[in-house]
């Protein structure tokens, strides 16, 4: 038992430095121990701006003060935009200063492994009390030896669409392979309802676009050995081929330029008929249901429907965004971080968190399926059991570093943007071919 000294308690009674969760003074008196951490211990925590800004709002007015309370220490959230999130964990690493926790989305943790904390006795002690991970989850936060990173969440990729729209060319239930979509998205666009995506450099939507279409033609990108670069096939040629043509006649073509909002923006606009999304357009549809109207005057929210992706010759795939919290190698308050991380994932506290963003984030653990907030909504239940399907950036082989720097180059989704602005699909094929080997040989 940690012995209190005189001088630790005049220190700790005369600046009011009371560890919540212990009683205050009394507290420490009776148990015969110090606080467990030191006064001004802060963690921070850097995340994106969640695209589910109640969830931020409720971390902030409840979450954070609650854990603070519970653990002892100070936690400062800051958040970012997505697509600054790798710019900034790189800095820090090379400065070897900065957030104590950052978000690392899809396999990105995989490129700062050797820099970042074992968090496996975190991770384990979550997944054994909540049936176990999903294997995207497994493969985007385990570099083969250990877990580099504590899954935070899945973000389910489904198309929105405009089911109204859909109905008036004849789709009365959404396509079900992708010459079907090219087929109904050709007469969306006739009528001024285009599909919109992103093929740009934005780290959600265009790899979780591009990606599947690859997979469903039967293209992947290395041999289940990890080393072997085989995305110049001809699976890969018919998927361009097919991606080119599809894209001049169902999409906005400006969509090459969009970020991970513009689509949202788009479709909540009246721009576009449907869009590969996380939940976020149609849970801001029933946030402010007066402000988003269908061309008849209702609520847009009632006109939204959720679908997988289609399925091409070799099957539907899925790529669905994944979010896990980096603990970094350089600082000086990794087991507070753990600790915040083991109490953030606590049933009762991922609950609240969860229950708000109303399905737009699955849990990383196969427990949430069976949460009962899926009950209260039949147009969020398709995003139930999204998790379960998702395949990463890799196929076949691992999910490793190479793979990661494949995806976080963009090498993938710009064989496909290259193709669309007229480069021929065997060109592109190569070009993307002879970037991934540069990855793979180094």
């Amino acid at each position: 038992m940690a012995r209190i000294t005189r001088r630790r308690l005049l220190d700790v009674s005369g600046k009011g430095a009371l560890v919540a969760g212990t009683g205050g003074l009394a507290g420490i008196l009776a148990s015969g121990r110090a606080p467990a951490y030191a006064q001004g211990t802060t963690v921070h925590w850097l995340k994106w701006n969640d695209f589910v800004p109640a969830a931020d709002t409720w971390l902030r007015r409840e979450g954070i003060p609650a854990a603070e309370k519970a653990l002892g220490f100070k936690i400062n959230l800051e958040t970012i935009g997505l697509n600054d999130l790798q710019a900034r964990a790189t800095a820090a690493i090379q400065s070897k200063a900065g957030p104590d926790i950052i978000m690392a989305f899809n396999s990105h943790a995989q490129l700062y492994a050797d820099s970042l904390a074992d968090v496996s006795s975190v991770t384990e002690d979550i997944g054994s009390k909540q049936g176990g991970y999903y294997d995207i989850a497994k493969a985007n936060s385990h570099d083969g030896k250990r877990w580099i990173a504590v899954p935070y969440c899945i973000v389910g990729g489904l198309i929105a669409y405009r089911k109204s729209w859909f109905d008036e060319v004849g789709a009365t239930s959404f396509p079900k392979t992708w010459d079907e979509y090219r087929e109904v998205g050709r007469r969306l666009k006739a009528k001024g309802h285009p599909i919109g995506q992103t093929l740009g450099h934005t780290v959600g939507d265009a790899p979780s676009f591009s990606y599947p279409i690859l997979w469903s033609f039967g293209g992947k990108e290395v041999e289940a050995d990890g080393k072997t670069v085989v995305i110049n096939s001809k699976e890969t040629i018919e998927s361009v081929k097919f991606m080119t043509a599809f894209w001049k006649e169902a999409h906005d073509e400006g969509g090459l330029a969009w970020d991970d909002s513009n689509n949202n923006r788009a479709f909540l606009s009246g721009t576009v008929a449907a869009t590969l999304n996380g939940a976020s357009i149609y849970i801001e549809a029933m946030r402010r249901p007066d402000q988003y109207k269908t061309d008849s005057g209702a609520q847009m929210k009632t006109d939204i429907l959720h679908a997988k992706l289609p399925a091409g010759p070799a099957g539907p795939y899925a790529f669905h965004a994944f979010q896990g919290m980096m603990v970094m190698g350089y600082s000086k308050n990794q087991k507070p971080a753990m600790d915040f991380l083991r109490y953030f994932h606590g049933a009762d506290v991922y609950d609240k968190w969860f229950t708000i963003l109303k399905g737009f984030a699955c849990g990383p653990t196969r427990v949430w399926e069976t949460n009962k907030m899926w009950d209260e909504d039949p147009v969020m239940a398709p995003f139930r059991a999204a998790a379960a399907d998702g395949r990463v950036p890799g196929f076949a082989g691992p999910a490793n570093q190479k793979a990661a720097e494949v995806l976080s180059k963009y090498i993938i989704t710009d064989m496909y943007a290259k193709a669309v602005q007229g480069m021929p699909a065997e060109e592109a094929v190569k070009w993307a071919e002879a970037e991934m080997k540069k990855v793979y040989a180094a």
